[in-house]
C-alpha cells in the first residue's frame, strides 16, 4: 500500500509541469544565447542571399577567423573548391579542394584584415541549377580601396526548399592576365 501523499509532495507534483516548461524554455534561450543557428534563412532562400554569404563568412577583421561553421551550411556535402593558380614555372595548375581542405590551408586566425565582395555578377539558371560569375574584389577594410581583383565560378543547386554551392572555381586577376571586360561592371550601364 502506497504512504499517503504529503502536502510537500503534492506541492512538487504540482509544480513539476511548471517546472519542466521552465526547464524548456531556459534550454532553448541558452541554445539562442550561443550564438546564431546555420544555415541562416537569408543565407540560402535566393541567388542574391547565398552569394552574398559566399563572401561575408571570409570577410574578417585582423585577429579573426573566417566563419567555417556559416560557410559549411551555404555547402553541398561533397562540393568541390578549385583554385586555379600558375605554377612555378607559370603554367596553369588546378588545386581541387574539399571545404575542410580549404580552411586547413588558409582558415586560421588572420594577422591582417581581408575582405571581400562582389563587383558584378552574371548569372545564368536552369530549373534547379545554376552558374554564377562572380567577379570580386579584396581590401583590408570592407569597402576598402581594391587590392586583387578576381572572378569565381559558383556552380549551385536548389532543392526546393534552397541553394546550394556545389562547388567553386577562383582565379585572380595577374599581370599578362587581366579581367574580361564582359566580368567588369559597366560604368554606362550598358
Amino acid at each position: 500500500m502506497l504512504p499517503k501523499p504529503t502536502v510537500s509532495t503534492m506541492r512538487i507534483a504540482t509544480m513539476l509541469p511548471l517546472i519542466c516548461t521552465l526547464a524548456v524554455g531556459s534550454t532553448r534561450a541558452i541554445a539562442q544565447a550561443s550564438g546564431p543557428q546555420y544555415p541562416a534563412t537569408t543565407d540560402v532562400q535566393s541567388l542574391d542571399g547565398i552569394v552574398r554569404a559566399f563572401y561575408e563568412v571570409v570577410s574578417t577583421p585582423a585577429g579573426a577567423s573566417p566563419n567555417r561553421e556559416r560557410d559549411a551550411s551555404l555547402h553541398a556535402a561533397g562540393a568541390q573548391i578549385r583554385l586555379s593558380r600558375p605554377n612555378a614555372e607559370g603554367r596553369p595548375a588546378l588545386q581541387v579542394l574539399s571545404l575542410a581542405e580549404l580552411y586547413e590551408l588558409v582558415g586560421g586566425v588572420r594577422k591582417e584584415a581581408f575582405y571581400e565582395r562582389e563587383i558584378h555578377r552574371v548569372t545564368q539558371r536552369f530549373g534547379s541549377i545554376a552558374h554564377v560569375w562572380s567577379t570580386y574584389v579584396t581590401s583590408k577594410s570592407p569597402g576598402g580601396a581594391p587590392v586583387d581583383r578576381g572572378v569565381s565560378s559558383i556552380q549551385l543547386y536548389f532543392d526546393g526548399t534552397r541553394w546550394w554551392i556545389t562547388g567553386w572555381t577562383d582565379e585572380g586577376e595577374r599581370p599578362g592576365s587581366p579581367l574580361p571586360a564582359e566580368f567588369l561592371p559597366n560604368p554606362r550601364g550598358r
